[in-house]
């Protein structure tokens, strides 16, 4: 089987230092931790290194995706730019390495026009979706304003990854403060906030309509899905009062799609499995912030009991949502 591992990061400089220049109003704090350990050396190669520590891993493809914060805290113009800097960069790493890379477009959701034709522009190129965040500049995305571009992604079947992202900063006060710095800026994002925001950035478009209006969106959430999956009974009543077409056991089963960011763990597997189907789940390690071996990926493979759904997650499931006709195979 070919492995492709779909949530894989990497940093754009230029971009990466226009955000750490934001005041801190606007800023995106987490950026600190794609500096922690070796992260940004890492992140910072899409080339000859990174496919050897893929073959270390015995992962066949990666599909690259920029790190967060990606382009949402910039304003329009920084924004347009800048995405556009990073996504010919990523196009040059991917026609260098057809076998060993895809991308996901990092769009300029500060300008939703702009973003629109971002997304045109990269996927004529090849790009097989675009990750965004659930909030741009203080508007969610499920504001109507974004209407467009899920409309467009819809249109092109390119899959759009809703990435966590830190709390607004009102919400890290009231809710994330009163440890030191490091323990406060933890529990808001990786240990539990950056989970909680994507989750409620899924629900909202759920709920907003959005799926109703374009039923072939495709949206893929990280970490099981970000908790979503697992409050299944209690957002069942939404349907009703939002005025949906569909139960929301629905929408979680036609419209979102759950990639593992390297959490390898066999009780959430058997969850997901429990709440949605096999053809939803596909494979990521969260490169390079969770760096499973090739152990680690063989025992947890393991643990599937039906091999036709181990397939679908090891490779059949993101060949089908992302079109990946190539045989992955060494360059």
């Amino acid at each position: 089987m070919g492995l492709i591992a779909i949530e894989e990061h990497w940093n754009h400089p230029a971009l990466t230092d226009a955000v750490r220049a934001l005041p801190l109003d606007v800023g995106d704090p987490s950026i600190v931790l794609d500096e922690m350990g070796d992260n940004l050396e890492r992140l910072d190669d899409i080339d000859a290194r990174r496919i050897d520590y893929m073959d270390a891993q015995g992962v066949e493809m990666q599909i690259l995706s920029l790190a967060p914060p990606g382009a949402h805290p910039l304003p329009r113009e920084s924004a347009v730019r800048l995405s556009a800097m990073a996504n010919d960069l990523a196009a040059e790493s991917v026609r260098r390495h057809p076998t060993r890379f895809r991308a996901l477009a990092c769009l300029p959701t500060a300008d939703p026009a702009a973003a629109v034709a971002e997304l045109e522009r990269t996927v004529a190129q090849g790009f097989v979706g675009a990750m965004v965040y659930g909030r741009t500049r203080g508007i969610p995305f499920d504001d109507r304003g974004f209407d467009d571009l899920c409309a467009a992604a819809a249109h092109l079947r390119a899959p759009i990854f809703i990435h966590p992202q830190i709390p607004p900063a009102v919400v890290r006060t009231a809710s994330y403060s009163g440890f030191d710095e490091v323990t406060d800026l933890g529990l808001a994002t990786f240990g539990w906030g950056w989970h909680l925001e994507a989750a409620q950035a899924a629900l909202r478009l759920i709920v907003a309509g959005t799926f109703d209006r374009h039923p072939d969106l495709q949206v893929i959430l990280g970490h099981w899905g970000e908790l979503l999956l697992f409050w299944r009974s209690r957002i069942a009543g939404l349907s009703r009062v939002a005025g949906l077409e569909r139960p929301m056991d629905d929408y979680l089963r036609s419209n979102i799609h759950v990639t593992c960011s390297g959490m390898l763990d066999p009780v959430l597997l058997r969850h997901v499995l429990d709440v949605t189907t096999p053809d939803r789940l596909m494979f990521s390690t969260d490169y390079p912030f969770q760096r499973p071996t090739r152990d680690d990926i063989a025992g947890f493979l393991a643990c599937f009991d039906d091999p036709a759904a181990r397939e679908l997650f090891v490779e059949g499931n993101a060949r089908r949502l992302f079109g990946i006709s190539v045989p992955p195979a060494s360059d």
